[in-house]
Order: structure tokens, then sequence, then C-alpha cells
């Protein structure tokens, strides 16, 4: 018998990462039942364009309340996406959101107890991880044994300004829970996911403002230095994207280890191969490289198939707690450089 589609809606179209949530549920069968949003939000255009079809519902409580809906989509303001979540869970129903899924520790015990309460699932979509094909092919390239014991990751997250186009909660911390709380998640997920590490200590972090006068509180650099075990990870994240550069930003991410490294350069290859996706693999009998571009992004197949089978497969929710409350940590932790203003 074939199985009946999971219906899904989207609550907030704020962040233009709904886009790549609702094409990955679609790809793998999924039915986009409605959406709700306040407003009119910037992607508000882009979304129209990519799914004309999708009709919007006006009523939130509507929403909650109907049973056919298996799993919802949020990407809402950073600081509203918990209290949402929890409506949802406490309604029935899964949930996906972009990062940052929560911005405080209160948020974080709140959705934490409503999960052992309600049994529904809580997935934050790290994009950088789950949505980019060059981590399938390092991940099998890490079971095989190709590099040894990891020991090391080295991360680099540019990010485009694109300041024309962003909301006002984007400049503002308490709204956006700072470089580290949002960005910073996507390195402190693929740390712990690429060390086999079930939690981590941070032994450093900072935030700047070195080229943002204009918004003295907003933070345009940061940095994280982890550690697990014999692990250790360095993570720099920054808004300085040149105009030049191809794509959103140059993201890249180097595993080291015991036998050998793993290149991932995740969306472009600057003066090199054309395209996204590079792999390249270095250790004691070969150098390759590797184009991933088609190797698949299983983490929506898996989060499917979690929800029909109350599984843990696409990611386990003690990982991305974790990974929360590392985040969180970290930026509250953050020394304060450049000419970064106190919020009050």
């Amino acid at each position: 018998m074939t199985e009946s589609p999971i219906r899904f809606a989207a609550v907030g179209l704020d962040h233009r990462h709904i886009f790549g949530m609702a094409a990955g549920m679609i790809d793998v069968g999924a039915s986009f039942v409605c959406f709700w949003t306040d407003g009119e939000p910037q992607p508000m255009a882009g979304f129209r364009k990519r799914f004309p079809d999708v009709p919007r519902v006006t009523d939130l409580d509507e929403l909650w309340e109907d049973e056919s809906i298996d799993l919802i989509l949020i990407a809402a303001p950073p600081a509203e996406r918990a209290a949402l979540a929890l409506a949802a869970m406490q309604h029935g129903k899964d949930v996906m959101l972009d990062k940052p899924g929560c911005l405080t520790h209160a948020d974080l015990t709140e959705i934490e107890t409503c999960i052992a309460l309600t049994g529904r699932i809580w997935s934050v979509n790290f994009s950088e991880r789950f949505e980019v094909p060059a981590v399938t092919v390092a991940d099998q390239l890490l079971a095989e044994g190709r590099i040894g014991k990891v020991v090391q990751t080295l991360s680099m997250a540019p990010h485009r300004l694109n300041a024309q186009m962003r909301p006002d909660w984007f400049w503002d911390p308490k709204d956006y829970g700072g470089i580290i709380g949002d960005i910073g998640t996507h390195q402190i997920d693929q740390f712990l996911h690429f060390t086999g590490a079930q939690d981590a200590r941070i032994a450093h972090a900072a935030i700047g403002n070195f080229n943002t006068p204009d918004h003295p509180t907003f933070e345009d650099f940061g940095e994280i230095n982890l550690v697990a075990g014999d692990a250790q990870g360095y993570a720099r994240l920054d808004w300085y994207t040149p105009d030049a550069a191809p794509n959103w930003g140059d993201g890249r991410l180097t595993i080291l280890g015991t036998e050998g490294y793993i290149e991932l350069r995740k969306y472009f290859d600057v003066c090199g191969q054309p395209g996204t996706d590079h792999v390249f693999l270095v250790n004691g009998t070969k150098y390759q490289r590797f184009d991933a571009s088609d190797a698949g992004t299983p983490y929506f197949q898996r989060l499917t198939n979690d929800i029909r089978n109350r599984t843990e497969t696409a990611c386990a929710q003690s990982h991305t707690i974790t990974v929360m409350r590392l985040a969180i940590n970290a930026q509250a932790m953050a020394e304060r450089r450049g000419g970064l203003a106190h919020t009050d």
C-alpha cells in the first residue's frame, strides 16, 4: 500500500531559508498545504514565484487545529520561533525550524520540556550541513576511515550582508541572537557531527563590529574555539563577502585527521572548478577531488521517515539541543571587539 504523503505548512516567511526548507520536503514527496505569515516580509515575492499554488491562511489558529498537517516549517523572525514551535508541538505537530531554533536558555528549557511531554520532533535545519551535497561525500569518506581519527575542524563561514534587503530585526542581537547565536549554530553543529562528540566546551569566543558603523550593535564578525576530548574546532563568521564573489559566501570546512584531511568548498571553488560542492581528499596514498554536486542531501527523506516512524535518523534531538545550548553560551561569553556597542 502506498503511504500518504507528509502534509506540511509554513509559519513565517521572514528568512529566505524557507525556500530550501520547503523545496527539500517537496522533493521527497511531501505536500505543501498552506502558509501563514505576519504582514508582507521581504522574501514574500520570491516565495510566491517558487510556490504560486500554495494558499495563504489568515487565521493561525485554523492552521494549528488542522489535524491533517503533520509538519510545520518555521522561518519567522528568530525571537518568535520558540513560541511558534511550542504552539505547533502542543497541537500535535512536528517542527522544522530555520536556525537559530531559539535565543535563550529559558526558551530552550521550555522546548526540552515540551518535547518530553508531547513526543514531537523539534528539528533545526542546519542548512550548511543538511542542504550541502559535499557533506554527504565527506560523511562517506570519514565512514571509510580515509583520514584516520578527526582531531580538528576548521570552518570559514563568510556571508554577504545585502544590507538593503534586511528587516529591522536583523540588526539587533536581541532579535536575531547575535552572530554566534545565529550563524554560529551551523559551525557548532558541524564540529560535533564530524568529530562524533556528544558535547563540547567553548574555549574562546569573540564578536565585533568592524565595518557596519550605521548599526553599531550589529555583529559583523565572530569566532569560536571548541574542545571535545582530543578534538579541537575553530570557526570564523563574518558578513564581509565581497561583491565580486559569485555566491553569498565562500564557505569552507577542513576536517583534519591523523592520516590526512578533507576540505569542502561548499558554494564555489575560487579560480578553480565551476559549480558548487567541491570535496578534496589528501591522505597517505592519494590526493583527489570529488564533484559532490549530485551526491544528494538525505536530511529531508530521513526527517520524513522520522515523522512516520517516530525515529531520530535525520538528527538526534539531543544533538540539536546541545548545539543551541553551546551557541547561546558562546554568544553570552564572547569578548567584544571593534566598534561594537552594547545593547540595552
